[in-house]
């Protein structure tokens, strides 16, 4: 992407962490801006977040889905098995952040926490919300996610979206199975809950 302007080209999805990027993966660039045709104005395009967590090694052909069509996904921890970040990967790029289910050898290289940057906002990837140690909205941060208790919910606190998309992985008692997308427009976030038939 050497000789690209950014003030052309504002949109570069970025992860920053101790490991720059996943192992098989690079630097993409979303399209964010469309051409008018016989126009000089461009028009900044929506930018799609998919997000699962606690797949548990079951990557459900419902989830797969559900996040096709996303520019970028995001799981929060408890993969399971290597598998599941492969097929993932397949859809869009990948950042994903380790579990405490993910201990074997494979897993060693996965963060516990990353930050992913969205266009002009900033996420940050947790598995557990309980060791969150730092103040989110104070950091900058537009979005935390996070995984592990296999409840969806979405809230706002301090004007900082708190998103746990539930698990795709196997059923944990009457807790629905799903996914979540969130939708990115400049700096307004629209997040939504995917539950899963099945």
């Amino acid at each position: 992407m050497a000789g690209l302007d950014p003030a052309i080209h504002p949109i570069f999805v970025r992860a920053f962490s101790r490991r720059r990027w996943m192992r098989g993966s690079s630097p993409r660039m979303t399209r964010p801006w469309v051409k008018l045709a016989g126009d000089t104005r461009s028009i900044m395009r929506e930018i799609v977040v998919g997000v699962i967590s606690d797949t548990h090694g079951l990557m459900r052909p419902a989830a797969l889905a559900a996040l096709r069509g996303s520019d970028l996904i995001i799981h929060a921890g408890d993969v399971g098995r290597p598998e599941v970040i492969e097929a993932l990967r397949k859809l869009a790029p990948i950042f994903v952040v380790r579990g405490n289910v993910d201990t074997a050898g494979w897993a060693a290289s996965l963060p516990m926490t990353e930050t992913v940057t969205v266009g002009e906002l900033s996420f940050f990837v947790i598995h557990e919300i309980s060791a969150l140690d730092l103040d989110p909205a104070a950091a900058g941060f537009a979005a935390v996610v996070h995984g592990h208790s296999h409840q969806p919910a979405i809230e706002t606190r301090d004007g900082v979206l708190f998103l746990n998309p539930g698990s795709a992985g196997p059923r944990r008692f009457t807790l629905p199975v799903a996914v979540a997308r969130v939708r990115v427009s400049g700096r307004q976030l629209r997040p939504e809950i995917v539950e899963l038939r099945v």
